[in-house]
């Protein structure tokens, strides 16, 4: 999954205008309605569970704009990374039922998984690859494998590719290849798929009707979302993720009526209409902590961890389980707070915005009987000036682009076949005033190269959602370079 946006450090000023705990009953419902304008929004839905019911379910604005189809609950959208505490319980719960151990080996399971180093190979437990801890910093080779046509076996076996930023178990560094390698063991040792696992096991029996791993449902949906994005100054609507291939991780799709049903059996202890569909102790073992995320400084809480596809943290002197979720126009929220026997999720049907995570940060505060701060107007502040300093910067790339007189020699020089160990191969074709490259893995992602300087281009993709950047380049080499909310690392391609 990608989180689009964590914010960090910010001001946090004590706002009293409502009153503790009034504010879903009082004010939610306006408050979404006038932000939603303020964000320029599509569409997002939202439910709020306590008690074991829904007392506050809606959905708003539009799931697709031009024909003006209303978000309603059973509007689906793609939950992406919320899918972690799905593959993160059903692990947890196949050590209960004894068919393996958190503590063992992913080799002993997966003979194909591999990394760079054949110790490491050897020590990584399914905890670890279900904890961010295997020493790859954060969105680390996503880019890689975001969208990509290779299967999970084959993303699997690439990340000996990958060379880890850290020790093994010596860092948080958010790994989505972690989550389809320990989805891969699902049918190693129980002779069924991750998808039909979560089926069979929660889906099924939690009258989750709306809800599918597989993209193929969420496209054949009547009620799915259009995603949306921002192209320069615009929100457009964006071709949605095809997430298959990395399915353990991201490539849930559901609604907030079917997400209300998960949150609800969560929080009463694995049972769902009076049957008990997870084992108690199962879902207590999918918060434990495995690994420190940060202490919480700047985020108004005292400490962050990471579970098995949750974020434990504390909030108003409450646990918080929570997990964001972030691809190609969806953003989204599952939380838990189980001392006050609630939760809620929000799913949002465009990525350009900070909205979800503001709404989540208010409705704990609310929910944990804190004062009511407008996190929406104070993170809005910053987006928009993110934004036109981030534009600003890729209109002056582009105007130095049309001013450099490149000839189409300059372009015929960089034509050829390109390669990189973890990705392989991109191909460059020259045209007369600018070149094309093709990418081996993700035809989607076929791009446009102009001439900045003899040294550097500007790179423009058929995905918008990856970004306008500039790149070096020299008679051997081309760096490719995507925005940080995907991959933050360049990728260096050399000619062969």
């Amino acid at each position: 999954m990608r989180i689009y946006f964590r914010i960090f450090a910010l001001l946090l000023i004590a706002n009293t205008a409502l009153a503790q705990g009034n504010f879903i009953n009082d004010s939610l419902d306006k408050y979404i309605q006038r932000e939603m304008k303020r964000w320029n929004l599509p569409g997002m839905a939202i439910a709020i569970v306590k008690d074991g019911k829904v007392i506050f379910v809606k959905g708003y604005g539009y799931s697709d704009k031009i024909k003006k189809t209303p978000v309603n609950e059973n509007t689906v959208f793609q939950i992406a990374s919320c899918s972690k505490a799905f593959t993160g319980t059903s692990l947890a719960l196949l050590e209960h039922y004894g068919k393996l151990r958190l503590d063992d080996k992913v080799k002993k399971y997966l003979p194909y998984f591999k990394m760079n180093e054949e110790w490491l190979t050897q020590q990584i437990t399914i905890r670890d690859v279900l904890s961010h801890r295997i020493g790859f910093s954060t969105f680390q080779s996503d880019f890689v494998n975001f969208n990509s046509s290779r299967s999970r076996k084959e993303l699997i076996e690439n990340m000996a590719t990958i060379l880890p930023k850290h020790g093994l178990r010596e860092a948080y560094g958010y790994c989505n290849m972690g989550f389809v390698s320990a989805g891969e063991i699902i049918p190693a040792v129980c002779d069924t798929s991750w998808d039909d696992y979560l089926k069979y096991h929660y889906f099924i029996p939690l009258e989750m009707k709306h809800t599918s791993s597989l993209q193929k449902d969420f496209f054949a949906s009547a009620n799915a979302s259009k995603a949306y994005s921002m192209v320069d100054t615009s929100i457009v609507e964006v071709e949605a993720m095809k997430l298959d291939n990395l399915g353990p991780a991201a490539s849930i799709s559901s609604t907030v009526n079917d997400m209300s049903k998960w949150i609800m059996m969560q929080l009463a202890g694995g049972k769902y209409n009076g049957k008990q569909v997870v084992p108690t102790v199962v879902i207590r073992n999918s918060r434990i902590s495995n690994i420190i995320v940060g202490d919480g400084e700047g985020n108004g809480n005292n400490f962050e961890t990471y579970g098995l596809g949750w974020f434990l943290k504390d909030e108003g002197g409450k646990k918080v389980v929570l997990h964001a979720g972030g691809v190609n126009g969806f953003l989204s929220n599952t939380v838990l707070i189980p001392e006050e026997n609630m939760g809620f999720v929000v799913l949002t049907n465009s990525d350009a915005q900070y909205f979800y995570e503001a709404l989540t940060k208010v409705l704990i505060r609310d929910i944990t009987k804190q004062s009511f701060f407008d996190y929406s107007k104070q993170y809005y502040a910053y987006f928009a000036d993110k934004t036109a300093r981030e534009q600003a910067k890729v209109n002056q790339i582009r105007n130095t682009a049309a001013s450099y007189k490149a000839q189409p020699a300059d372009y015929k020089k960089l034509e050829g076949s390109y390669y990189n160990k973890q990705y392989g191969k991109i191909t460059v074709v020259a045209k007369d005033k600018y070149a094309e490259i093709d990418f081996e893995f993700h035809p989607m992602y076929k791009a446009k190269v102009r001439f900045l300087s003899p040294t550097s281009l500007i790179i423009e993709y058929k995905d918008p959602t990856l970004g306008v950047q500039e790149i070096k380049c020299d008679e051997k080499t081309i760096e490719i370079k995507v925005n940080s909310s995907l991959d933050m690392d360049p990728y260096l391609f050399t000619k062969k």
